[in-house]
C-alpha cells in the first residue's frame, strides 16, 4: 500500500491504526519441517530461502523477545567484502551481491548506500601490509584501490593531517561497493517476505531445551511449549554458546560486549565509511545525519548489552584524534550488542555435532554484513543436510583439523 504525505501524517496522528501488519503475529503449532531459533537478520533470512529456494513451507522462527531486537537492531550497519582470504571473500561477497539486488527482490527498501569503505594506515608498516591485502582482494576478484595520503585527503578532508597527529595518515584503500544498509530495514524486508511465504513468526518464545531422541535433535522445548521440528537451525548471535551447551555441546567461541554509539545530527560531512586500522575506530554518517561510530570489543566475556567506560573513552578518543572537528558534537547514545568469537575470529556454519541441528553463529563483530549469505547457508544446510561450496571451509571441524581461517590476523584486523 502507498500512502501520501498527508496519509502518513493522518496515520501518525491516530496511532498508526489503519496501516496493515507487515507480518501476521500467529500462534506456536505443534510441528514445524523447520524451526529456526533467533529472530534476528539471519534467522529471518534462513527462513526466508527455506521456503523460497528450498520450498520447505512449513518453517516458525522462534525470537525469544522481538523481531530484530538483539544485534541485529544494535550494529552499525556496515557492509563490505574486503577481506583477506579467497574463503572470507567468497562468503562475504556472496553477502554483498544479496545486498545489491536485495531491495528488488523484497520489494522492501533495505536503503543500502554504497558509498564506499575507507581503511586508513597509520604507518609505514600499515601500507606495506595494506598493498598485500589489496593485491590478495584484487586477485580474490574484490574492488579495492590502494590510495596515497594526498587521495585519502580528497576523500575525508576532515581527518587530521597535521604534522603532529597521533594518528599520522599515510595512505589507505576502498572498497567502492562497501557502504552501510539500514539493519531493521533488513530484518523488516526478510520478515515480511517469509510471511508471506508461510513461515511463522513466533515472538516472545525463548528456547529452553532441545528434544533429542536417538541421539538427534527432535524437537525444541519452549517457553510456549514443545515443539516438533524435522530440523533446527541456531541463530541466536551471542548466545549460541548457551543453546549448544543445551545441545550437550560446546563451541569454541567466546561472547563479548561490542559497543558503538551515536552524535546528534549534523549536515553532511562524511561521504563514506573510514575506518582506522592502529585503533580499529570505525564511523560512518547516517542518512539522518547522526554519526555512528565504534571499534574494538570490550576485552572480557559479558552478557552486558552495555560495555565499559574505558572502552567508551577510548573509542572516542580514537575518533576524535583523528577527526579533530568531531570533537564539538554531543554523543546522543551509547549501546552494546553481545557477539560470539571464534577462536580464529571467522563464523561455524553447517552441521553440528547433533543430527538434525545446524548452526550460523560465530560472526563476531562482522555478522551484519553477512546477513544474506549466512541465512542462506544455514537454509541450505537445513534443507539439504549438507554444506553449500561456499560454507564448507567455515565447517566446525576446522578446530580439530586446523584447517582455520583468521581474519583477524590476515586483514589486520576482524571488523
Amino acid at each position: 500500500m502507498r500512502y501520501s504525505a498527508f496519509s502518513l501524517l493522518r496515520q501518525g496522528l491516530a496511532g498508526h491504526a489503519g496501516w496493515q501488519q507487515a507480518w501476521r503475529s500467529p500462534p506456536l503449532q505443534p510441528r514445524y519441517d523447520a524451526v529456526v531459533v533467533g529472530g534476528g537478520g539471519h534467522g529471518l533470512a534462513a527462513a526466508y530461502y527455506l521456503a523460497r529456494v528450498h520450498g520447505v513451507r512449513r518453517v516458525a522462527v522462534l525470537e525469544r523477545g522481538w523481531l530484530g531486537g538483539g544485534n541485529t537492531g544494535r550494529n552499525t550497519t556496515i557492509v563490505r567484502s574486503n577481506y583477506f582470504f579467497p574463503e572470507s571473500v567468497a562468503l562475504y561477497d556472496f553477502a554483498l551481491r544479496q545486498y545489491e539486488q536485495l531491495s528488488e527482490e523484497l520489494n522492501f527498501n533495505i536503503m543500502l548506500s554504497q558509498r564506499g569503505m575507507l581503511c586508513l594506515g597509520h604507518s609505514e608498516h600499515d601500507m606495506e601490509m595494506m598493498a598485500r591485502a589489496v593485491n590478495a582482494m584484487q586477485i580474490n576478484g574484490i574492488d579495492t584501490e590502494l590510495l596515497d595520503a594526498a587521495q585519502v585527503r580528497a576523500e575525508l578532508p576532515l581527518a587530521n593531517f597535521t604534522a603532529d597527529a597521533r594518528y599520522p595518515i599515510h595512505g589507505g584503500f576502498v572498497q567502492r561497493r562497501g557502504g552501510i544498509a539500514r539493519h531493521d530495514a533488513v530484518a523488516w524486508g526478510y520478515a515480511r517476505a517469509a510471511d508471506a511465504l508461510g513461515v511463522d513468526i513466533v515472538q516472545n518464545c525463548e528456547v529452553l531445551d532441545f528434544i533429542i531422541t536417538g541421539g538427534r535433535i527432535a524437537g525444541v522445548r519452549t517457553s510456549r511449549g514443545d515443539v516438533a521440528a524435522g530440523a533446527v537451525g541456531l541463530s541466536p548471535s551471542g548466545h549460541s554458546g548457551v543453546l549448544a551447551a543445551k545441545a550437550g555441546f560446546r563451541l569454541p567461541i567466546t561472547s563479548y560486549a561490542l559497543q558503538a554509539m551515536v552524535s546528534e545530527p549534523v549536515k553532511p560531512v562524511l561521504h563514506m565509511v573510514a575506518m582506522s586500522w592502529a585503533t580499529g575506530m570505525y564511523v560512518s554518517q547516517s542518512d539522518k545525519g547522526e554519526l555512528v561510530f565504534g571499534a574494538g570489543l570490550d576485552l572480557y566475556p559479558s552478557y552486558a548489552q552495555r560495555g565499559n567506560l574505558p572502552t567508551t573513552q577510548a573509542i572516542v578518543a580514537a575518533m576524535l584524534e583523528i577527526f579533530p572537528a568531531f570533537r564539538r558534537l554531543k554523543m546522543l547514545r551509547q549501546w552494546a550488542g553481545i557477539v560470539d568469537v571464534p577462536w580464529d575470529y571467522s563464523p561455524i556454519l553447517g552441521p553440528s555435532p547433533v543430527a538434525n541441528l545446524y548452526l550460523n553463529c560465530g560472526w563476531g563483530t562482522g555478522g551484519f554484513k553477512a546477513t544474506p549469505a549466512g541465512g542462506y547457508f544455514l537454509a541450505h544446510a537445513m534443507a539439504t543436510g549438507r554444506h553449500h561450496p561456499i560454507s564448507a571451509p567455515f565447517d566446525l571441524g576446522r578446530f580439530s583439523t586446523g584447517a582455520l581461517i583468521d581474519e583477524a590476523a590476515g586483514a589486520g584486523i576482524a571488523h
